[in-house]
């Protein structure tokens, strides 16, 4: 139906002024559904599979894993400005796509090498810092902007489909064939491609004139931080970011503590996606009522409570199902409703570069705050280190309400 939709695409669903999400938004949707079980079937796995599996230590797991989001931020920028220069926004979005595509099979050859997998992983990631941007600028471009919060959090809900069934479809290939890492790798290859095809095939790019190259330079990306509200967002982004524990760590602190069987590792995520996935759209639609950074905000808040809780103050399946439940209210508040909140602020002409200026701050800080974590829970211990957390989150969570003032 989706995909049906998406045909009739912009003549028709462009979403201007029509309360309607845009058949474009629609397929960029479902592309990301396909991609996200992909992805998610690698991510379920992965920390097992290199904690329990390869032996790493909290600290070497936390390079690999802050590597796994922070090389993102080698490309995106560029990835970026090339996408607004040329306005070839679904071209350089399809290479990213293409390139993740190919390191799934790469984890198959990695053969249990610390130092392959760090390559191919950092090819996949490569891979999602060269798409992101351009998909949500085609997001931006094609929707009204009074709606984008809706825009935003219809596709992060098609995108959360793929992250629910991805943690199932590895749950069941593990539980199918013991030890069947490569088995996993190899499907999530399959529904890489499927990915691809569906972008060639159903979304629309949106292009006007190719600006010159003095407009849209990376001078000029770089640049827009000179603008105070968008200077703000990426401070006050990438600080939230610093002090942001990486859903990996979330899932093992709950393994260690609940005591979870390995073969149970992988369906974790699953609570964090499935309350996303109800709460997606319509939290969108509540940012563009109330206002988009407060909803921002409101989403670490919730966040906080997770900690809280990994700290001790809950256990058994209370700590499990309410901990899932806080984290995946914070990615229904935050992960589209950002992009809204920074989409209105950007030049057409250069809306891609500027969401890969803001994401790249992101991943830079993910990169930084994985390793933190990691070290952390090396030297003093697992509860030393959730208990720093919660401590930075909320000092930064009550300075970004005191003096972020943020208009939307």
């Amino acid at each position: 139906m989706y995909i049906a939709s998406a045909r009739s695409g912009l003549s028709e669903m462009d979403g201007r002024g029509q309360g309607r999400v845009a058949g474009n938004v629609l397929a960029l949707g479902a592309v990301s559904l396909v991609t996200d079980i992909s992805s998610e079937m690698v991510t379920a796995v992965l920390p097992l599979y290199l904690v329990l599996g390869l032996g790493f230590s909290p600290l070497q797991f936390g390079v690999l894993d802050g590597l796994y989001s922070g090389v993102t931020a080698i490309v995106r920028v560029f990835g970026g400005n090339l996408a607004d220069r040329w306005q070839r926004r679904k071209l350089v979005a399809g290479v990213g796509y293409g390139v993740s595509a190919v390191a799934k099979l790469g984890l198959i050859a990695a053969s249990g090498s610390a130092t392959a997998l760090g390559l191919v992983l950092a090819a996949d990631r490569t891979g999602k810092g060269l798409r992101t941007a351009p998909r949500d600028a085609l997001i931006s471009l094609s929707s009204n902007p009074d709606t984008l919060g809706r825009a935003f959090g219809v596709h992060r809900a098609m995108d959360t489909v793929g992250a629910f069934l991805g943690p199932l479809a590895a749950f069941l290939l593990l539980w199918m064939v013991a030890g069947g890492y490569d088995t996993v790798f190899f499907v999530s290859f399959c529904f890489a491609v499927l990915g691809v095809v569906l972008l060639g095939l159903f979304v629309t790019d949106r292009r006007g004139a190719v600006p010159s190259s003095k407009a849209v330079s990376l001078r000029a990306a770089f640049g827009l931080l000179r603008d105070e509200a968008f200077r703000r967002i990426c401070c006050w982004a990438v600080l939230l970011g610093l002090v942001t524990v990486g859903d990996a760590f979330v899932y093992l602190l709950l393994q260690k503590r609940l005591e979870i069987a390995p073969e149970y590792f992988a369906i974790l995520p699953l609570g964090t996606a499935g309350v996303y996935l109800l709460l997606a759209v319509p939290v969108g639609r509540l940012a563009d009522r109330f206002g988009r950074w407060r909803v921002f905000l409101a989403g670490h808040v919730s966040l906080l409570v997770s900690y809280v809780l990994l700290v001790g103050a809950a256990d058994g399946v209370l700590l499990l199902v309410t901990s899932l439940a806080a984290h995946g209210i914070f990615y229904a508040c935050t992960d589209g409703v950002l992009m809204a909140a920074a989409g209105p602020l950007l030049p057409a002409e250069l809306k891609t570069s500027g969401m890969a200026l803001l994401q790249t701050g992101q991943a830079l800080a993910k990169l930084l705050s994985s390793v933190l974590f990691g070290a952390a829970w090396t030297l003093w211990g697992m509860g030393t280190a959730v208990t720093l957390a919660l401590v930075a989150l909320a000092a930064v969570t009550l300075a970004a309400g005191m003096f972020g003032r943020i208009s939307r």
